[in-house]
């Protein structure tokens, strides 16, 4: 470690300790003397050009320096050598943020009042970039919630996977291709002007999210994955993640829900900041957000177990199928209370036009 904290000037007798709740990138919080950072490995297996990532996000800080000051963006802190990322060969790409104090995150969304906070939040960070050309950013993952991709590649495992994983998969598939108008919508979505191309996150799962001591949100974080998409990832990914109180790793597909007031609450937060901002085509596709999310993961989880895993790995052996069979039950009870749900966004929608 201590080339990457010569890089940034700070003592080799730095304090490190591991954090464990990324997924995908190495994280350590480094304390300094009174200075306290977070430092970040970038996998470079997911992100395949990590000066990419580091561009953007530097794009979006100057934006936001220039047109909302007042806003908290956590930018990385430059090298000694004014670099946003240290390559340090055969060990990978580092870059280094300051800690903010008194914040924490948390990994499971346990009340309504959060989920608000973490919609409000991803819905102000898009509002605050409107006027960002989105078309400028580079594209971190190449086809990330491309759906039309997705259900190619699902068509394609089925075509040469593993026979007998494909055999027992057969209810799931047809459940699968049952729903593929989900993917026809998308494929609209895409050629229609008045949903719009927008500067999005695309990971707005609830640890992506900085909360103070009053449990109130202060920003996102992990921008990684910020790319031009449309709001429905990032709406999706929070009805995918925060409206059951199960997870997509749950066997018993029984205590998967769709809690009306967590709906309630993300709909709520996140209009509250963008509902002037979404055109009335982009209203009328909240709902769809959770399927289009659900159902693509949904998809990835079962084509991998018909690849024999090779994408996201499995502890046991029908991890997969499980998580495949879990979220298509989501999708399922997500499609069957359209009627609650729906009066839900109106009622949001109305408020906050009348406010």
């Amino acid at each position: 470690m201590t080339p990457i904290l010569n890089a940034y000037g700070l003592s080799a007798e730095s304090k490190i300790e591991p954090l464990t709740s990324g997924l995908i990138n190495k994280t350590w919080k480094v304390t300094d003397g009174e200075n306290q950072f977070i430092l970040q490995q970038i996998n470079h297996q997911v992100f395949k050009k990590p000066f990419d990532v580091g561009a953007n996000i530097r794009m979006v800080d100057e934006y936001l320096k220039e047109h909302a000051p007042q806003y908290l963006f956590v930018a990385p802190i430059s090298t000694a050598h004014h670099e946003d990322i240290f390559y340090l060969k055969d060990e990978g790409y580092f870059r280094l943020f300051p800690f903010i104090k008194g914040s924490h995150t948390i990994n499971v969304v346990s009340s309504p009042e959060q989920a608000f906070e973490a919609a409000f939040h991803f819905g102000k960070f898009t509002r605050l970039l409107a006027g960002f050309e989105a078309r400028k950013l580079h594209i971190a993952i190449p086809d990330f919630h491309n759906l039309s991709l997705r259900y190619r590649q699902f068509e394609e495992a089925l075509k040469g996977g593993n026979l007998i994983r494909i055999k027992q998969s057969k209810p799931l598939i047809d459940a699968i291709k049952k729903q593929s108008d989900i993917v026809a919508e998308f494929e609209k979505i895409q050629q229609n002007s008045n949903v719009k191309l927008r500067v999005t996150h695309h990971d707005t799962k609830i640890s992506n999210v900085l909360f103070d001591e009053n449990g109130k949100g202060i920003c996102v974080i992990d921008l990684d994955t910020i790319m031009p998409g449309y709001f429905i990832s990032d709406v999706g990914d929070m009805f995918r993640t925060y409206l059951s109180s199960a997870n997509e790793e749950v066997k018993d597909f029984n205590t998967i829900d769709v809690r009306d007031d967590f709906f309630r609450a993300i709909v709520q937060g996140y209009v509250s900041t963008m509902g002037t901002e979404l055109t009335e085509e982009e209203k009328r596709l909240i709902l769809y957000s959770g399927k289009f999310i659900i159902y693509m993961q949904a998809m990835r989880f079962l084509a991998d177990y018909c690849n024999n895993d090779v994408y996201y790995g499995a502890r046991y052996e029908d991890q997969n199928f499980v998580r495949a069979g879990n979220q298509i039950q989501l999708l399922k009870i997500l499609i069957d209370k359209t009627e609650v749900l729906q009066k839900i966004i109106s009622e949001e929608l109305h408020t906050n036009s009348n406010s």
